[in-house]
């Protein structure tokens, strides 16, 4: 598809992560009890930015999915919206990439969704897709979009996501990545595969003496980067599971010390490291 930024993700601006972006006293958590999208009129006090009018077709817009779960519930807004719009000002501020301030949410089955080269669901242990959203997923992976997949944990939860997405790719099989894959070191150098707790385990583990525990379930403490790709090798897909990058991003300013072990050194890397993958492959 002829979707591919014409501009590819730089240089990171400040070199590294560590120090160089500042603890962000902001956050306020909202209620998705009605069932509604939250207007996003109120930004949460997270900056607004403006790219120059000759970029202007030619951002990054991180855009997340509408999906239906079996178990009822609008479960794919969990972390939104200060998750995708931390994101998408972290992009902006630590890389040369010009990012859209105002992120985006799309059905599968929206044509609209083949203007956007990457779109991010989570929380898929309950993933149940409909026929046209296979067709539609399967039509944009194979012409050149990339799914990013993340925060879900154990062993029911994978497989429930691996059943849909056989419906998707009867044909192919995910391939579990190794610490060496490129992903890892394409801009930050990941000496481990990321895991992130929610910052309420995270809390929780902290007051009982064990901040190492890093995982929410039993069944869930080695985090699983598993990737999808096409006929020519490119991948298409990149499943985080076991650990919840969006948690990093949306809660990086409630506690200083989970920003700046887990915002700073893991969830904002990782999350640059897929980005940068996705807009240039």
């Amino acid at each position: 598809m002829s979707m591919k930024l014409r501009i590819l993700l730089g240089a990171v601006v400040l070199g590294t992560l560590a120090g160089g972006i500042a603890f962000a006293q902001r956050y306020r958590r909202i209620d998705h009890s009605a069932h509604e999208i939250p207007p996003l009129v109120d930004r949460h006090g997270i900056d607004l930015w403006e790219n120059e009018p000759q970029f202007k077709n030619d951002v990054f817009t991180f855009v997340r999915i509408r999906w239906h779960s079996w178990r009822g519930g609008d479960i794919w807004l969990t972390d939104y919206p200060d998750s995708d719009l931390n994101f998408s000002f972290r992009l902006q501020q630590l890389t040369s990439l010009k990012v859209d301030p105002h992120p985006k949410q799309l059905d599968l089955t929206d044509e609209e969704i083949f203007d956007y080269p990457f779109i991010y669901m989570l929380e898929v242990g309950s993933l149940e897709f409909t026929d046209e959203e296979v067709a539609n997923l399967r039509k944009y992976l194979l012409n050149g979009g990339f799914l990013m997949v993340d925060d879900f944990w154990g062993e029911y939860a994978w497989r429930n996501f691996e059943q849909e997405m056989k419906r998707v790719f009867p044909d192919r099989e995910s391939k579990d990545l190794d610490i060496s894959d490129p992903i890892f070191h394409c801009v930050f150098d990941l000496k481990q595969k990321p895991q992130i707790p929610g910052i309420d385990t995270a809390r929780e583990v902290r007051a009982m003496g064990h901040p190492e525990i890093t995982w929410e379930r039993e069944d869930a403490r080695e985090p699983h980067y598993r990737a999808f790709y096409d006929d020519k090798g490119r991948m298409m897909a990149i499943i985080c599971q076991n650990t919840d990058l969006g948690d990093g991003w949306e809660r990086e300013g409630e506690e200083e010390w989970y920003f700046h072990q887990f915002s700073e050194k893991q969830a904002y890397p990782m999350g640059i490291n897929i980005v940068f993958w996705a807009m240039t492959h």
